[in-house]
């Protein structure tokens, strides 16, 4: 069975589940997302395990599946200019990598698909998890330790990555934007109140 590890446990109110709290969970491995609720409260860190509907921590059943997603459908496009290098569409389909970064990074002698780093292990999460109602900041932090584990599953250093990361983004950084994706979503950009990068992405958008 699959093991998810927990990003929180909420209380729900009682007249909305016959359980009691509502739990969302993440492999950062494929990468595949769980929201259930449980009839008991489970600590952030705690892994669990999908058997059908069932969630089961150890050997107990403690609830169910609401909703599962995992990155199988998501199409990863590098046709575009993305302002903050990677991003995601509205309706979560497809993630996007800035097409001036380069999709396959050599760090210390070992390669690491930054479509899959960034786009799969840190854009697709981030989406899942602002679609959840959680604010950017928050869904950043943790889409960040999703691709901070995919990169060790790698064999990378952490620093090594972050390094040759830095190097590419601050040439996507210092871009105009040419071309917007037109279903970019602009969750992120409005939460920092970026009004420079908003303005780029929409005059790209009408060029």
């Amino acid at each position: 069975m699959e093991e998810l590890e927990v990003i929180e446990c909420v209380e729900l109110k009682s007249n909305e589940s016959s359980n009691e709290f509502k739990i969302i969970a993440i492999d950062f491995k494929k990468p595949t997302y769980l929201s259930g609720a449980t009839s008991v409260h489970v600590p952030k860190g705690t892994m669990v395990e999908v058997r059908g509907n069932e969630i089961i921590q150890g050997s107990k059943r403690i609830g169910d599946v609401i909703e599962m997603k995992d990155s199988s459908s998501i199409k990863v496009s590098t046709d575009y200019d993305i302002k903050y290098t990677g991003g995601y569409s509205l309706d979560g389909s497809t993630v996007y990598l800035d097409e001036h970064f380069p999709q396959k990074l050599e760090i210390k002698g070992k390669i690491i698909s930054a479509t899959a780093s960034i786009g799969l292990h840190h854009e697709l999460p981030e989406k899942w998890l602002s679609d959840e109602g959680y604010e950017y900041p928050y869904a950043h932090e943790v889409a960040t330790g999703i691709e901070k584990k995919y990169v060790e599953s790698q064999g990378v250093k952490w620093a090594d990555y972050c390094e040759v990361v830095d190097r590419n983004l601050r040439n996507v950084y210092k871009r105009d934007l040419e071309k917007s994706p037109p279903s970019l979503d602009l969750a992120p950009y409005l939460y920092c109140r970026d009004q420079e990068a908003l303005k780029e992405i929409r005059k790209s958008k009408e060029e």
